[in-house]
């Protein structure tokens, strides 16, 4: 997320949730260059607000498994985020891609709490759907997508019943103390980072949300190395959300967990099951050292008598 720069606004700025935001306009690529059947998708928020989002069926032939609701994170558009599902038809998921207000295609300019309308408008979209009835629902929510999820989530309950589970990547506990990491990480900003931390808003911050989770699965993935979102945020948010719950530790940047095959299959195994779901601990490891090659040196000749 480009929170530095956000925050370096704030010393001529008030605080507001639109310096959360950095939307990217257009569409510079669509799921074909992937190799993937897609539908556009247009969506009405309910203030009017017009939406642009991409589903994904399930590749023909593969069992339906389900359908996954894809919250993407602050900066780009749908195309910068289409590599963290486009792994999914395969496995026979279906996934719905959702442009907030003033992203890519959708119109608006984005800014909480309107955007919630835009994740209740994918909401209602599902409902209608003949192929998403009967079926598993899932939230993905990667970084700031993440945390708009869980809040939302919070406050409706009706749809928060309708999920199978909750996935989170990479996703802040409070968007305030992010904004400080990301302050104090240049001697610039380091002596103000208190002070210029607290024009974040903070209110809608995730660890907030997540004690009114209940009974809903929640499957939270979080990079050791991020340098973005410090892995700080996950633990908060595994010790405030309600079991059933796992925390799968990763290894790489922010949000780039689903490069990683390892991943995938640790989100698909969760998902056959998830209240019961303990964790793939060695089949998640990664090792933190190349492995040592074999020797080169011939056997040994046995020695005979």
């Amino acid at each position: 997320m480009k929170i530095l720069a956000a925050l370096c606004l704030l010393l001529t700025l008030s605080g507001c949730s639109s310096l959360l935001f950095y939307p990217e306009p257009g569409q510079p690529i669509t799921p074909q260059a992937a190799g993937l059947t897609y539908e556009n998708v247009n969506l009405t928020a309910a203030d009017g607000t017009l939406l642009h989002g991409w589903w994904l069926p399930a590749k023909p032939g593969v069992p339906l498994k389900g359908t996954v609701l894809h919250l993407h994170g602050n900066g780009g558009n749908l195309a910068y985020h289409l590599g963290a599902v486009a792994w999914l038809p395969e496995q026979g998921y279906q996934v719905l891609m959702l442009d907030y207000r003033g992203y890519g295609l959708s119109q608006g300019s984005p800014s909480l709490p309107a955007l919630y309308q835009d994740i209740d408008a994918a909401f209602d979209w599902l409902q209608q759907q003949p192929s998403v009835q009967q079926q598993p629902l899932i939230v993905l929510g990667q970084s700031l997508g993440g945390a708009m999820a869980v809040h939302y989530l919070s406050q409706h309950p009706e749809q928060r019943a309708r999920l199978k589970a909750v996935v989170l990547d990479g996703v802040p506990a409070s968007y305030r103390e992010v904004g400080q990491f990301a302050l104090s990480t240049s001697w610039l900003t380091w002596p103000l980072q208190v002070p210029l931390s607290w024009f974040v808003p903070d209110a809608d911050s995730a660890v907030y949300a997540m004690p009114d989770m209940q009974e809903t699965p929640m499957l939270i993935f979080h990079s050791m190395d991020d340098p973005i979102v410090p892995l700080s945020n996950a633990i908060r948010l595994y010790q405030a959300a309600p079991p059933p719950k796992v925390l799968q530790l990763t290894r790489g940047g922010h949000v780039q967990t689903f490069a990683d095959p390892t991943w995938r299959q640790v989100m698909l195994r969760y998902l056959e099951d998830p209240e019961h779901f303990n964790g793939v601990r060695r089949l998640g490891e990664i090792p933190n050292y190349p492995s040592v090659e074999p020797s080169t040196n011939p056997p040994e000749t046995e020695i005979r008598q």
